[in-house]
């Protein structure tokens, strides 16, 4: 209930004496109307615990969005409209000592209604249902008392009704500040909880709470898409967004709370998580207990292609969400083929796991397969280079292996060994096939073969022994990957 009395009842009481006062506030009428709303506003005060009565049953019955508040703990609903109705009506006689008061019962109320997830509007119509409750009252008590003093109350209904729209945009404003506190708290949470996941840390008392907590399924299939973070310019400071997008038809994770708006501003990840303005389950100064954390309404998953990222020193991670045939490769395909990235991005996508226990591995995995991608840019599907992800996997032995194998022919002139390389590449990639490698290099495929008995010559390698063109593969995928 707001407070219903504005500056200038309280100018009739000496409390703003350095304004200026228009002549017309000085009337005989202004000061009878003060006297006849001080008599009823006393009567009101004496009453005070069947308005408070009346005003919860009118909010119960009226109101859907205080409904659920009112069933879950009536009690506290009642000392809260009760404490609200006793400092402004208060006011009514006493401004000075009130005002504060009632300012400061207004905002906690705006604050714990958000925690609460009543909606804004539900609260501001309960505000305007008490100011019409407390004035009807006065009128009828001033009727009452005297039907001739009602007409004095014309003279204080503007600054009622101004009063009732002053702590409306009181409780409005509190009510979005708590908003935004609660959405940058769950935000941090909710990015502490992924990067827990990811990092393989999380306990396993945790997942029921992180599986709720993101919207997902506890034991669901999931990968992780890894994406090298971009550059830094001189002039983008804080964590780079990866460059890419999803498209809307692939089965991401999405978050199902936190998200930025307009109004909302985007939390940095590592911005910590901001404290409660007061313990829960204690009074503050305006005497209203603090709303307990466990009446909050639990989140809710919605439909969403906006994935859970996380930011990493050198990459960002992204949870996907897996509802495929768990033996079908195809939708790991689908994935990395409807991937927006600009030319030159690098990204990489791990194995399938089960559980969201399973995301430390996942995030290990598709960090191989970024590591695995070649400078060039180009998304790599671990299961199809497994190869790749051996050498990248321990790149010490990668570079020894890759120094023995191809060793003999960093003797030669740059360009020669170049074009012997890049033969003996293309020959691999063609399956062995003189034909389709030199059509790929524009060359006779004589000159194909006379390149790789060179190369036998040069190396002690035969390329027709299965082990050594197993070595020669490795070698040439390190010699690409490692290559500082």
């Amino acid at each position: 209930m707001p407070q219903v009395v504005r500056p200038r009842i309280a100018v009739l009481h000496g409390t703003h004496p350095a304004s200026p006062l228009p002549q017309r506030f000085r009337s005989l009428a202004d000061r009878e109307a003060v006297e006849v709303l001080h008599r009823a506003a006393r009567v009101l005060v004496a009453s005070l615990p069947v308005l408070t009565d009346r005003l919860v049953e009118a909010l119960y019955e009226q109101e859907p969005g205080y409904r659920a508040a009112i069933e879950s703990d009536r009690a506290e609903i009642w000392q809260e409209v009760h404490h609200s109705l006793r400092h402004n009506v208060g006011s009514l006689i006493q401004p000075r000592e009130f005002r504060e008061a009632a300012h400061r019962t207004s905002r906690r109320i705006g604050e714990i209604r958000a925690e609460q997830g009543v909606p804004l509007d539900a609260v501001l119509h309960a505000f305007r249902m008490g100011g019409a409750m407390v004035w009807q009252d006065l009128v009828d008590e001033t009727a009452r008392r005297d039907p001739d003093d009602v007409r004095l109350l014309v003279h204080v209904a503007a600054d009622v009704w101004n009063f009732v729209d002053e702590h409306c945009g009181i409780v409005g404003d509190a009510y979005r500040q708590a908003e935004r506190r609660l959405s940058w708290r769950r935000e941090n949470q909710q990015r502490l909880m992924i990067a827990a996941l990811l990092d393989g840390t999380a306990r396993i008392a945790d997942l029921c709470e992180a599986a709720a907590m993101l919207g997902l399924p506890e034991q669901g299939r999931y990968a992780v898409l890894a994406v090298a973070s971009a550059p830094r310019g001189p002039q983008r400071p804080g964590p780079a967004r990866p460059p890419l997008n999803l498209p809307d038809a692939l089965p991401v994770a999405a978050p199902p709370y936190g998200q930025s708006g307009p109004d909302l501003p985007h939390v940095r990840p590592d911005a910590p998580a901001l404290p409660d303005t007061a313990p829960y389950g204690q009074s503050g100064p305006d005497g209203l207990p603090h709303h307990r954390p466990d009446t909050a309404p639990p989140p809710t998953a919605f439909p969403g292609t906006a994935p859970l990222w996380h930011t990493g020193p050198d990459a960002e991670f992204a949870i996907l969400r897996l509802t495929g045939d768990p033996g079908d490769p195809g939708e790991l395909h689908a994935i990395a083929a409807a991937l927006d990235a600009p030319a030159g991005t690098r990204a990489g996508i791990g194995s399938a796991v089960e559980g969201l226990a399973a995301l430390g591995d996942a995030r290990r995995l598709a960090e191989t397969a970024l590591r695995a991608c070649p400078a060039s840019g180009g998304t790599v599907l671990l299961d199809e280079h497994l190869p790749d992800a051996l050498v990248v996997t321990s790149p010490a032995l990668g570079s020894a292996l890759a120094d023995r194998v191809l060793g003999p022919l960093d003797r030669l002139d740059p360009s020669d060994r170049d074009v012997i390389l890049e033969t003996l590449t293309a020959w691999l990639d063609a399956d062995g096939s003189a034909q389709r490698a030199g059509a790929r290099l524009y060359c006779h495929r004589n000159t194909v073969l006379n390149r790789l008995r060179r190369f036998e010559q040069l190396t002690g390698r035969c390329l027709t022994r299965p082990r050594d063109a197993v070595e020669v593969s490795l070698a040439l995928a390190a010699r690409r990957l490692l290559a500082p």
